[in-house]
This record gives structure tokens, C-alpha cells and sequence, in this order.
């Protein structure tokens, strides 16, 4: 049997990318990946990629930024799966390329709403599915700038310092109902994204495939 066999995966940011990637390797490996983003036409050309390869796929659009938008995400997949095994936080904006004092307070809070009040809301909603189950498994896409300073990319580095934190506290804290929660912290990525660690030859960059 694969080893995912019958679990429940979801994943956020999936329609592109690194979630794009990880989404594919989840279904690989035998679960049913829960496919979570704002674009809902490339979220249906993943989920239709997927099941070419014979995996399982669902599609959920939401925007995370959007607490009772993730209410609702939380209430349909309890009705529909009855259980999350896998909770995958990938979803993340870059940041402006500025100085912390010209960052317009808009993009601070875009940049915050995305990069961890939207983590803290899976968590918040997801969590206890794993409680009742006393397992599950939460992943947390950081990044090396959640350890290193990032001059004119502040805003982000402190988003990703912040979801660290967040990770090695939340793991304590559920680490009794023998679920784990773990921060994956790469460098620069080839991807769309638009990582603030620019200036790099996108072929000496991680490759989606490479997080996954």
C-alpha cells in the first residue's frame, strides 16, 4: 500500500509552485490531497493533473485571508472527510523590496493576513480534527529569512520569523495528542513567487520538486 494510503492532505497555495509540487508528491504517495487557493481554473488543472496520475484530488477555493472564508473551508471538509490528517501551510506573498519605513501599512498587513494570521487560522480550525483523532501531521513552509536578517525585505522576514515561532510553540503545545508540527525553511526557490533573496541564477535555485 502507498504510504499515505486513505489520508486526508491539505494543502494551501496549491494552484502553483512549491504547493503545486508538494500537492503532487502527497498524491503520490497515496492520499486524497485537499487543493486550497484564490484561483480556482489552475486549482481544477491541478487537481485534473493528479488524477491523470491516478491520485485522488479535491478542489476547495478560498481566500485565506478571509477568517470566516476558512470557517466555512473547515466546516465543508469535517462534513465531507471527517478528519484532516496532513495540514500543509505553504501559501505565502513576497515581500515590496523596500525599506520597513516606506512599506505602505497595506502591504505590511497583506503580507501579515497571508504569510501567518492565515496559518493560525488553518491551525485554529484544523487542529482539533487531528485532537479527536490523536494524530496528524502540520507543515509550515518558512523560509531561511525566518533565521536571517533580510535588509529591505523586513515585513517578510519578520512573517517568516514570526510562523517559526509559531511552529516550535504549537508543537509543544500538541505534541501530547501525538500529532507533530514542523517548519520546512528553504532558500531561494525557483518559482513565481518571487523570492526577496533575488539575484540569483534560477538555475542554482531549489526547484519546487526539491521541497516537496
Amino acid at each position: 500500500m502507498p504510504p499515505l494510503d486513505s489520508q486526508i492532505a491539505l494543502v494551501t497555495g496549491a494552484a502553483r509552485g512549491v504547493g503545486e509540487a508538494i500537492s503532487f508528491r502527497l498524491a503520490a504517495l497515496g492520499a486524497h490531497v485537499l487543493l486550497v487557493a484564490r484561483d480556482t481554473a489552475r486549482l481544477n488543472q491541478v487537481r485534473d493533473q493528479i488524477q491523470k496520475s491516478h491520485g485522488q484530488a479535491t478542489v476547495f477555493p478560498c481566500d485565506l485571508t478571509d477568517a470566516a472564508a476558512i470557517v466555512r473551508l473547515s466546516e465543508q471538509v469535517a462534513r465531507d472527510f471527517q478528519r484532516c490528517d496532513i495540514l500543509v501551510n505553504n501559501a505565502a506573498i513576497g515581500g515590496t523590496g523596500q525599506p520597513l519605513h516606506e512599506v505602505r501599512l497595506d502591504d505590511w498587513d497583506q503580507l501579515m493576513d497571508t504569510n501567518l494570521r492565515a496559518p493560525y487560522l488553518m491551525i485554529r480550525r484544523f487542529a482539533p480534527l487531528m485532537i479527536a483523532a490523536r494524530s496528524g501531521h502540520i507543515v509550515n513552509i518558512s523560509s531561511l529569512a525566518g533565521r536571517n536578517p533580510l535588509p529591505n525585505n523586513a515585513a517578510y522576514a519578520a512573517s517568516k520569523w514570526g510562523l517559526n515561532g509559531l511552529t516550535y510553540s504549537v508543537a509543544e503545545e500538541l505534541r501530547q495528542y501525538d500529532i507533530r508540527v514542523s517548519a520546512v525553511a528553504p532558500g531561494s526557490i525557483n518559482t513565481h513567487f518571487g523570492d526577496p533573496s533575488t539575484g540569483k541564477d534560477p538555475a542554482k535555485k531549489l526547484q519546487p520538486d526539491d521541497i516537496a
